[in-house]
């Protein structure tokens, strides 16, 4: 029974999921016709190109990995990273911050307008 349930799920999802693409490709295709060709003059796309595009712009700005993943993974680490530091180091990685964003780790910007007013 539990193998009848996901394969119904999955003849459920994947439709959905076709469905979904093809409306997101539709609504890139329309804003591309309707904007950048009127604004820009640039040539009106076909439904293809406009997916093309789409796969395009994934792979240049989104890479293969999933959604929010690499993210959080990212600030996990680093929170780790921060709990095994020394307060030297602490105040040694502050410093650095500080010299590079031109203001102090950790501060909220409330704070520093506040101060130098």
């Amino acid at each position: 029974m539990r193998r009848r349930f996901n394969e119904r799920k999955l003849f459920l999802i994947i439709p959905f999921a076709l469905m979904g693409i093809a409306a997101f490709t539709g609504i890139v295709m329309f804003l591309w016709n309707n904007v950048l060709a009127v604004v820009l003059h640039v040539s009106a796309i076909t439904l293809w190109q406009s997916l093309g595009i789409l796969v395009l712009s994934k792979i240049l700005f989104g890479g293969f990995r999933g959604g929010h993943w690499g993210r959080q993974q990212w600030k996990n680490k680093m929170i780790q990273r921060w709990d095994a530091m020394t307060p030297e180091e602490k105040e040694k990685f502050r410093g650095e911050w500080e010299k590079r964003c031109g203001r102090r780790f950790g501060r909220p910007f409330e704070e520093e307008k506040t101060s130098q007013q």
